[in-house]
């Protein structure tokens, strides 16, 4: 089957070419022929002469419904639209001086996020200038933070300050890798029972 080359094609009279090659309506090949033939052979089974490839030589023609097609084809275009998801970056900030519960409650949302299909932007804040000589505390509440979602997403890059904030982006793990570690998980290694 030919693959059209645009989405606005030249139909019936629009098509101005002394020769093109005709392929019927059953995707059968009908030769080269007048394009005032082809359209004639076209009006014949009521149906409308596309040109489907204009950089053919001669160029080509095809015998079809127009206006069935495009309808098909726009109805294609939506259901992939439709599939199609874009993953948001969500983001989650957090002090020095967090809590436990607090820390454990943006941990689970993080890790709701990442089971989403969505990236999570981690950022700890340095309120006070004090805090900021104290990098290393935010550093190891970083690296808590990201070890504790480190089954549901990874780092891609290492944790940047930029200004008073100290921040590192999580990409969520694939579900088939997680899927395939589970897998290794429960097997059994060799020799063992």
């Amino acid at each position: 089957m030919y693959t059209i080359s645009k989405k606005d094609m030249l139909i019936n009279d629009e098509i101005r070419e002394k020769e093109v090659r005709v392929i019927g309506s059953e995707g059968e090949q009908l030769g080269i022929m007048s394009s005032a033939d082809a359209l004639a052979k076209a009006e014949e089974e009521d149906l409308d002469l596309v040109l489907i490839a204009p950089q053919g030589n001669p160029p080509v023609c095809r015998i079809m419904n127009y206006g069935k097609y495009r309808f098909e084809q726009s109805k294609r275009e939506k259901e992939a639209r439709k599939n199609q998801k874009t993953a948001e970056l969500k983001e989650i900030q957090m002090s020095l001086n967090i809590d436990t519960n607090d820390f454990n409650t943006k941990v689970s949302q993080a890790i709701k996020f990442l089971k989403g299909g969505d990236k999570v932007k981690l950022r700890v804040r340095f309120r006070r200038a004090r805090e900021m000589s104290h990098m290393n505390l935010g550093e190891d509440l970083m690296k808590k933070f990201v070890d504790a979602c480190a089954e549901y997403g990874s780092t891609d890059k290492p944790a940047v300050l930029e200004g008073r904030n100290y921040m590192v982006v999580i990409s969520p793990k694939s579900q088939q890798a997680s899927q395939k570690k589970a897998k290794t998980a429960e097997a059994p290694a060799d020799g063992e029972e």
